[in-house]
C-alpha cells in the first residue's frame, strides 16, 4: 500500500515539475508592463502599493496596480507601453487594476499599431481623462469603469475619447472609434458612435443605469478635443521596446524568476522634415 501512495505522488510530482518550470520560465520572457510619464504640471503621484511617490517626467512604472492621482490645478500625461496617451485633467484618480501585454519583438517599425495583445481594466474614481490609442491588435480589450458605468474600447481603429466623472454623472464623449457602453443590471450596451456624448447615470438599486447619448455639444468640443490632442502629443514623444535586461548582483545569484528582458522607453526625437536623419533616438532612458 505504501508502495503505491509513493508512486502516486511521484506521479504527481513528475507533472508537477515541469508545469512549475514552464510557468517560470513564461515568467521570465514576460516583460512587466510599464507607463511613461510624457509630462507634468503642478503636482501628481503614484501609489505602486508598496510606496508613493511624486510623478516627474520621464519617469517609468509598473503599472499594473498602480494608483495615478493629480492634485487641483495640476495635469499630467502618460504613455502606457501599449502605446495608449492619457492625459488627466486635474484633481483626477485613476486605478489601474489590470494591464497585462504579451511579449512583442524587439526593433519595431510600426509605430501606429499596437505592439501586441493587451488586456486593461481602470477604474476612474473622479476628475477626467482624454483617452488617445493607435491601431488595437486583435484580441485586446480596454475597459474604464467609473462609478456609474463602463466603457469598453474593443474596435481595432484608433480612439481618441474623454471621460468625465462626478458625483453624479460620467460623461463620455468620443471622436473617433467605436465605444460600447454598460453598466451594472444590463442586458447588452449601448453603442457610441464618433461625434456623439452619453452621459451615464445610476437608478435604483436593482436597475440598470440611465444612458442619454447626445451630439457632442458645440461649447464643449473645443476643450475636450485638446484634452484628447494633449494625450496624442503625449503618445508621439515615445514608445515601447524590448531590452535586454541588466540584472543586479542579488538577480544574477540568487533570483532564478527574475526576467530576461525588460520593456523601456524610447524617445521620438521631432526632425526637420528637410533634413535626413533617424526619427527615433537610440538611446533609451
Amino acid at each position: 500500500m505504501q508502495s503505491k501512495v509513493f508512486a502516486y505522488y511521484c506521479t504527481l510530482l513528475a507533472i508537477a515539475v515541469p508545469v512549475a518550470f514552464a510557468q517560470s520560465s513564461s515568467k521570465r520572457k514576460n516583460p512587466t508592463s510599464k507607463f511613461y510619464v510624457a509630462e507634468v504640471e503642478g503636482f501628481a503621484q503614484v501609489n505602486t502599493g508598496e510606496k508613493i511617490e511624486d510623478l516627474t517626467e520621464k519617469s517609468v512604472f509598473d503599472a499594473e496596480g498602480t494608483v495615478v492621482e493629480t492634485k487641483p490645478d495640476s495635469t499630467n500625461a502618460l504613455v502606457m507601453s501599449n502605446g495608449v496617451g492619457l492625459n488627466f485633467a486635474p484633481d483626477t484618480k485613476l486605478t489601474v487594476k489590470r494591464f497585462q501585454q504579451e511579449p512583442f519583438q524587439p526593433n519595431r517599425t510600426d509605430l501606429e499599431s499596437e505592439p501586441s495583445v493587451s488586456q486593461t481594466r481602470t477604474s476612474l474614481a473622479r476628475g477626467s481623462i482624454g483617452i488617445c490609442t493607435g491601431k488595437l491588435v486583435a484580441g485586446s480589450s480596454m475597459v474604464y469603469d467609473t462609478p456609474h458605468g463602463s466603457l469598453n474600447i474593443l474596435s481595432q481603429n484608433a480612439q481618441k475619447a474623454a471621460v468625465e466623472v462626478n458625483d453624479d454623472t460620467t460623461t463620455v464623449t468620443l471622436f473617433e472609434g467605436a465605444i460600447t457602453l454598460r453598466g451594472d443590471n444590463m442586458a447588452g450596451g449601448e453603442a457610441l458612435q464618433p461625434g456623439q456624448q452619453a452621459v451615464i447615470k445610476k437608478r435604483g438599486p436593482g436597475q440598470p443605469p440611465l444612458i442619454s447619448i447626445q451630439p457632442i455639444p458645440k461649447e464643449q468640443q473645443p476643450p475636450l478635443e485638446d484634452m484628447v490632442e494633449n494625450a496624442c502629443q503625449a503618445r508621439k514623444k515615445v514608445y515601447f521596446d524590448v531590452a535586454e535586461r541588466q540584472l543586479n548582483t542579488a538577480e544574477a545569484t540568487s533570483d532564478v524568476t527574475a526576467a530576461d528582458s525588460e520593456l523601456v522607453p524610447v524617445i521620438v526625437k521631432p526632425v526637420d522634415p528637410q533634413e535626413v536623419g533617424p526619427v527615433v533616438s537610440p538611446a533609451r532612458l
